[in-house]
């Protein structure tokens, strides 16, 4: 795991604790840099700090870090100021993680840092911990001896004021953080490593001897259960596709929630092939799949009286001599046919097919996550995830979950005159429709897939929501709060809040 700093909750005054650094929180009030209120500290070393604040200029913006020495009735040596903007879209939590991963990365090679940011309750104390340790993240395992000696160790030890030890807190915030950093591994990991075979093998390993039951099928098993989405994507790789489903089953579960997770270990984009610059973020196109094992596993973790079943899709996109061809018919799990188009739209073939296996086993609802289209990015950026559905409750849940848990979040339309732009005269369907509006024709073939709830005419479809993660999976550029470069682990605490949000019967 690459959380390399121990976090540890502390009731003790910030500015008597004997650490490397103190680390506190600035804004700016009526033109003044001044710290947040309930910090912990005395007059005099607030005076102190403030001052300091003032003499080199500090203007207490996002990501901005001053670091003071000397400081007056502080025992660390260090004292760091990092900006917590008063307003914005982002509530105080998700300001309150940034501010702290900015910190945890500012203070990289340090031994032990007091973080005192203002948090007020439990909820913001556990904010600042989950940024502290997801700030502090490194991914460091394919170093080699070039490089091995210069990587620059995380912070070692951080202590957040303002709750007192917490057993259940610990548990909290252990089980997310490891969540978000074992999504965040599998993200980075080089798809010369993690391909359809590795990734379910690592999900055997990771899930023994927790509650979690892990069923692989390789490619003869998916054949005999006619997953010919999976299949066809797959079919152009030396490397076999796999179906894992992991299941955990508490006792006295009322809800079951089941996940259905895009893993393309590598998209070439196939036949239809990418651009070589497009190519080379794409071993990240599994991180929808990489969200619902650690998900599910955190999940179980935590012990929630909820039912989850996870579909994680993984197949590998690539150009070899058996490749699907644009023009090719395959037959989906569901027994419908689809004409394949753009070999490029791959991600929505192999979930179709998790899709209709989590319809078989008639969840209470199904979510799903992708990274699934570049218009999603086009349409909000590479911070916000797009979430669609058949189900206004559970969509608008989603939505308010991540922007609660720092998954931003973004309800987009699914618009009727989508659907006929995926007929054809061929097969039962195209996978592509009009070039516009690319997510949501994407979700809207999705959507054909989630079965429904009982027989007849007054059937309905399963509550279900699609999460397009495309843009905010991989961090492309320079580090931003609790982010690092690459993998972000977009996704996890979402469903995690999610399953947690089931745990009442009237939820």
């Amino acid at each position: 795991m690459s959380l390399p700093t121990t976090v540890t909750f502390t009731n003790s005054a910030p500015a008597g604790v004997d650490a490397d650094a103190l680390v506190l929180a600035a804004r700016k009030k009526d033109g003044q840099v001044v710290l947040v209120d309930s910090n912990g500290l005395g007059d005099e070393a607030r005076s102190s700090v403030e001052a300091a604040l003032a003499a080199v200029g500090a203007e207490a913006g996002s990501e901005e870090v001053t670091k003071l020495t000397g400081v007056d009735g502080v025992a660390a040596s260090l004292v760091l100021v990092v900006g917590l903007p008063g307003s914005g879209p982002a509530p105080r939590t998700e300001q309150l993680r940034r501010a702290a991963g900015v910190a945890a990365r500012a203070l990289a090679g340090r031994e032990k840092a007091v973080f005192a940011l203002g948090q007020t309750d439990r909820t913001e104390a556990l904010a600042v911990a989950e940024g502290v340790a997801l700030g502090a993240y490194t991914f460091a395992d394919h170093h080699g001896v070039g490089k091995a000696e210069s990587a620059k160790a995380g912070l070692a030890q951080a202590m957040v004021t303002g709750l007192a030890q917490d057993e259940q807190a610990d548990a909290e915030l252990a089980a997310v953080t490891q969540a978000v950093a074992l999504a965040r591994d599998l993200v980075n990991t080089p798809p010369n490593v993690l391909y359809p075979e590795t990734f379910a093998d690592l999900v055997v390993e990771r899930a023994a001897g927790t509650p979690v039951e892990v069923e692989v099928w390789d490619p003869e098993r998916l054949e005999e259960e006619r997953c010919g989405g999976v299949l066809g994507v797959g079919q152009g790789s030396g490397r076999g596709p796999r179906m894992v489903t992991l299941r955990y089953t508490p006792q006295g579960a009322s809800r079951h929630l089941a996940l259905v997770g895009k893993g393309i270990t590598f998209d070439s984009g196939g036949l239809c092939i990418k651009p070589g610059a497009a190519m080379v973020t794409m071993k990240m196109d599994m991180g929808g799949a990489a969200a619902c094992a650690a998900a599910t596993l955190a999940i179980a973790e935590l012990g929630l009286p909820v039912q989850v079943t996870a579909y994680l899709c993984l197949a590998e996109n690539m150009t070899g001599d058996l490749a699907q061809r644009p023009g090719d018919v395959v037959t989906m799990r569901d027994g419908r046919t689809v004409e394949i188009i753009n070999t490029d739209a791959e991600g929505r073939l192999v979930m179709a097919d998790g899709l209709a296996l989590a319809s078989e086993q008639q969840p209470d609802a199904i979510v799903d996550v992708a990274t699934l289209t570049g218009a999603c990015i086009i349409a909000l950026g590479e911070r916000t995830i797009g979430v669609m559905g058949n189900d206004d409750e559970l969509r608008d849940s989603l939505v308010r979950l991540g922007t609660e848990t720092g998954d931003t979040a973004w309800a987009l339309p699914m618009p009727e005159e989508i659907r006929p732009t995926l007929d054809t005269p061929v097969a039962d369907l195209k996978h592509t429709g009009e070039r516009s509006a690319g997510a949501m024709v994407a979700a809207t073939f999705l959507q054909e897939f989630v079965g429904k709830r009982g027989e007849g005419e007054d059937a309905e479809q399963i509550p279900w929501a699609h999460l397009d993660i495309a843009g905010p999976a991989f961090n492309e550029k320079a580090p931003w709060g609790y982010r690092a470069k690459g993998g972000t682990g977009a996704g996890v605490r979402s469903l995690i809040a999610l399953a947690q949000s089931y745990q009442s019967p009237t939820a």
